[in-house]
């Protein structure tokens, strides 16, 4: 499984139109590939290390409180937008058209991406989607920037 972790001022995915999920202030946007071994507990260790990830500071905390070290977005309780991204599999290593062979298909691959939502909500978490296998828009604010690419075995 892969994921490209963004921390964000807010995001925004939306469908025909139509925003389905999203969120204002700091959080994450997480979009998540997946694979042909993966599993479930793929997903679940997945969902825990994007949201244990120290990558925000005090300044994201709307408690007040004044520690210096870093948190996670478990730690300050922010919302999590995952979309599904099957192109993070893109193999782009011949040529200018990439291939798509080591994306899960749809039958596979959404029902882990439903148990990264799960999970994160297990966990407390906020958590919007987009649409699997939709033609989503995505928008966000990418915050420091900090970007981080997960790749779990």
């Amino acid at each position: 499984m892969r994921a490209v972790v963004q921390r964000c001022r807010g995001a925004q995915v939306v469908v025909d139109g139509t925003a389905v999920g999203g969120f204002e202030g700091p959080g994450l946007t997480v979009l998540v590939g997946v694979t042909h071994t993966d599993t479930a507990a793929t997903s679940a260790r997945l969902a825990d290390k994007a949201y244990d990830l120290r990558i925000f500071g005090p300044e994201h905390d709307a408690s007040g409180r004044t520690s210096a070290r870093e948190v996670s977005a478990a730690d300050l309780g922010l919302p999590v937008l995952v979309v599904s991204q099957f192109t993070l599999y893109a193999d782009t290593r011949k040529g200018r058209r990439p291939t798509w062979d080591a994306a899960a298909p749809g039958p596979v691959a959404e029902p882990l991406v439903d148990a990264v939502v799960a999970r994160l909500r297990e966990r407390g978490a906020a958590v919007s989607t987009g649409v699997f296998g939709a033609d989503m828009q995505v928008s966000l604010v990418n915050d420091g920037p900090m970007t981080i690419v997960l790749d779990l075995p």
